[in-house]
């Protein structure tokens, strides 16, 4: 189980990164789907209760709004530069709330085998 989700989150990775080469190749408006993805798989993942997690979306939050300010004012690379920060600051958010979930995932189970130990004495 705990595969699948690593799995899932490398294919997510993955899927992110090949649509920052695609935004990064094309010379048309700045493309934010891919932060803006990022963002919303980071939110679903719980990123807002995990402490590092949550700073890490922030930081997602204000680049990809930097990002778009940036691309207004005509400084493109600049804007490119920013989604980059922004896409890997939510990657990082979903990677920290999953590692999260599973470490309470483990506690539980080891105090579960605890509570049996206790139960068969």
């Amino acid at each position: 189980m705990k595969q699948v989700s690593w799995i899932a989150g490398m294919q997510f990775a993955v899927a992110i990164a090949a649509i920052a080469i695609i935004a990064g190749c094309a010379n048309a408006p700045l493309r934010t789907e891919a932060s803006t993805a990022g963002i919303r798989a980071a939110e679903v993942a719980g990123a807002a209760q995990v402490p590092q997690a949550s700073l890490h979306l922030q930081l997602a939050k204000e680049e990809l709004a930097s990002a778009r300010r940036l691309s207004e004012n005509g400084e493109k690379e600049q804007a490119k530069s920013m989604l980059l920060r922004a896409e890997s600051d939510a990657e990082l958010a979903v990677v920290l709330s999953h590692k999260d979930a599973e470490r309470t995932e483990a506690l539980a189970a080891v105090e579960r085998v605890r509570q049996l130990l206790k139960e068969n004495q």
